[in-house]
């Protein structure tokens, strides 16, 4: 972790921390910008960091809006579609061109699908891992029983016995969560920085708060339907996506349901002896599997 830096950038509703790789001001390199999901943090993508640095790339992670040690949103604003305009943002911050690269994991997944739809002359390539471009989740809610039980948790979240549960007894809910999504993997080093991220009550609020924007009744600010609606598109740029097998929090069937609702733009690869987290659980197949779409 010591070969990262800590980078904030300040926007008008929330500022955020990223971890940026030593060549983040070398701008004669492609900018890579790589956003995490829930639970997690920017550490997630200290495996991928160093392969992009060394790959050529530059790299910006941000902890994304409400996730300490960036801020909590001054809106209350966490639709995917307001952290998807972050991410538009970073692009302008770092000078981006438009030779630059969106990877997302898990909630990261609809924000880069957000910010390569919205503003598609930023992106070249994109990269998703753990929820699958197109309506596939949708469909999975009403016609996959296994996955409605798989999802149980977002509809948990809209409880407001949630905010008691999840952070009790040092959060082992988040403990629960990592076990049953990743089965096997050791994630006592990821864990601490993710409790790091939403120990305080604003920022586990802030966490919950993306489930309730996105079912519940929670604030959904006017101004960023459209890049809400972005995020549930394809992108129009060349798609990668990566599904481990062993993923416990969205089935396999669910990525390959995906498969007639993209393009022939969208490369999608289920991954072998993976779970959910699989960018940590088997990071130099994910690296390969990165690099090689890049190059």
């Amino acid at each position: 972790m010591s070969a990262f830096a800590n980078h904030t950038v300040i926007l008008p509703d929330v500022e955020l921390t990223c971890l940026t790789s030593p060549s983040i001001d070398d701008h004669s390199r492609p900018l890579v910008i790589c956003v995490h999901g829930f639970p997690d943090s920017a550490y997630s993508w200290r495996y991928v960091i160093p392969a992009l640095e060394d790959a050529g790339f530059r790299v910006a992670a941000p902890f994304i809006r409400g996730y300490a040690p960036s801020t909590v949103s001054g809106s209350g604003a966490y639709q995917t579609g307001a952290s998807a305009l972050d991410v538009c943002a970073l692009h302008e911050h770092f000078g981006g061109d438009h030779r630059a690269v969106l990877i997302g994991h898990d909630w990261g997944a609809p924000i880069v699908y957000g910010a390569a739809s919205i503003e598609p002359t930023r992106w070249a390539k994109v990269i998703a891992m753990a929820v699958p471009p197109g309506g596939s989740m949708g469909l999975a809610f009403v016609t996959n029983t296994d996955q409605l039980k798989r999802s149980w948790y977002m509809f948990f979240f809209q409880n407001g016995l949630a905010d008691m549960v999840v952070p009790a007894n040092d959060m082992a809910f988040i403990d629960m969560i990592w076990e049953d999504w990743s089965p096997g993997y050791d994630a006592t080093d990821d864990l601490l920085h993710v409790k790091d991220a939403l120990r305080e009550p604003e920022h586990l609020a802030a966490a919950l708060g993306y489930y309730r924007a996105a079912l519940g009744d929670a604030f959904r600010d006017p101004a960023h339907i459209e890049a809400q609606n972005a995020t549930q598109a394809v992108p129009e740029q060349p798609t990668l996506y990566l599904h481990g097998v062993n993923d416990g929090c969205i089935g396999p069937e669910v990525a390959e349901s995906a498969r007639p609702m993209v393009g022939d733009h969208v490369e999608i690869r289920l991954i072998d002896g993976v779970g959910h987290f699989l960018h940590l659980e088997a990071p130099d197949v994910i690296n390969a599997q990165i690099l090689e779409f890049l190059s």
